[in-house]
């Protein structure tokens, strides 16, 4: 099999990489270069290719290592590792970084559920100092004065709008979003299927056929396909003796004859695998992982559009009777359609208010109609309280019944 190296990828990685390593008067260089993109597009394994290939030495981090039972071992860990990096130039006189896989993972914080802890505090700042000062990081409980090399580091990611804002400033860090273009998805994809008689132009209609597929997909469907082939052998062994088969036996690993790989058969395997996919979807996992993300644009969304479309009350309309109809009426467009949208999930809705001296404290209290779970009720409800409490703040609450905790919480009425 055939790697592909995406062009754009390779200069970005080079780029960087060659740049921290150069001593150039009066300009600041970022020590951190995150890649984010959507999943499955093969971010860490063009990391691996690019750095292979530059004879670059890598000490890796997994997003798992950034979270300890033990508080500060994680950062403890952070220090650590690059100090052995910078030895390692020292020593082999070659170029190293460090590569940190899925830092969103373990330094994100995906929603009011995900819980925020003095290591999660711990590696933010750590990144931070050791961005601000590359050539100066100590361990704890001791301190050298010789100036350490310099280590480019890497992160990859999904969404690193769950970082600590701090961390991910340009400053720090330099970003680079990848999404593999047409071309790409070619070299790839064909790479993928080199070994097994695949025209470039089969190789452009498979990819026609699923356009909304990420590259991890085509490296799934060509495992897929050897399936029946083992399965046939498992049961010619027989499911007892399989593990002595594979594992013990003398006669070595058995060879299997190359099966199908006209792009109709392809085609096949890649819907059976789509199904499944959308059974996934069916039973809410999928959204139930994007449900905070997607939540938190609708309400940016909604935030900026109620701003912008606020009804203004003239300095001579100030008596309590207009003020009054003016907090009444005001139902925005976007927070009937979010009132829709969580009922949908099969959420239920709560409404909070709350007066301007208490706002401070967060002291929110429930207003008098209790959860809501049917669409019919809820926009009258919203609205009721909207007149009931004018003259406070009032919010909208998404419930969870299930996991009985809260999803989405909406300001949807502010005084004045």
């Amino acid at each position: 099999m055939s790697y592909y190296i995406s062009p754009h990828f390779e200069e970005k990685l080079a780029i960087f990489i060659t740049k921290n390593y150069l001593n150039i008067p009066n300009m600041r260089v970022p020590l951190i270069l995150g890649i984010h993109g959507r999943k499955g597009e093969g971010k860490s394994f063009q990391c691996d290719l690019v750095l292979e290939k530059m004879g670059v030495e890598v000490t890796h981090i997994s997003g798992g290592e950034l979270e300890s039972p033990d508080a500060g071992d994680p950062a403890r860990l952070l220090r650590l590792r690059y100090r052995e990096t910078a030895e390692l130039i020292k020593v082999r006189g070659q170029m190293c970084v460090i590569l940190i896989n899925d830092l969103d993972a373990g330094a994100g914080r995906f929603d009011e559920g995900t819980q925020y802890t003095v290591n999660t505090q711990l590696v933010n700042a750590t990144l931070m100092n050791i961005a601000d000062n590359p050539t100066n990081v100590q361990l704890p409980g001791s301190y050298d004065a010789t100036p350490l090399h310099r280590v480019p580091i890497i992160a990859t990611g999904n969404d690193f709008s769950t970082l600590y804002a701090p961390l991910i400033r340009d400053g720090r860090m330099e970003k680079y979003y990848w999404q593999p273009d047409k071309d790409d998805k070619l070299g790839i994809v064909g790479g993928i299927f080199s070994e097994d008689g695949l025209s470039s132009q089969e190789v452009e209609q498979l990819i026609d056929k699923f356009p909304n597929q990420a590259i991890d997909f085509f490296s799934a469907l060509r495992s897929r396909i050897y399936d029946q082939q083992i399965s046939d052998f498992i049961y010619e062994v027989g499911l007892e003796r399989i593990s002595q088969r594979v594992v013990k036996s003398l006669a070595g690993l058995p060879e299997f004859k190359r099966p199908d790989f006209s792009l109709s058969h392809l085609t096949d395997i890649g819907n059976l695998i789509v199904t499944e996919q959308q059974q996934v979807d069916n039973h809410r996992l999928v959204a139930e992982y994007n449900r905070v993300l997607n939540f938190r644009k609708y309400n940016q969304s909604a935030e900026s559009n109620h701003a912008d479309t606020e009804i203004p009350i003239s300095q001579s309309s100030t008596n309590g009777s207009q003020k009054h109809h003016l907090n009444n009426s005001h139902l925005t467009l976007e927070t009937q359609a979010q009132v829709r949208d969580l009922l949908a999930y099969g959420y239920k809705i709560g409404v909070e208010h709350v007066d301007e001296r208490r706002f401070r404290t967060g002291s929110w209290q429930s207003c008098n109609v209790g959860t809501i779970d049917a669409e019919s009720d809820a926009i009258s409800t919203l609205k009721q309280c909207l007149t009931e409490y004018s003259d406070e703040y009032v919010r909208l609450v998404g419930i969870d019944p299930k996991a009985k905790r809260r999803v989405v919480e909406q300001i949807i009425q502010r005084p004045n």
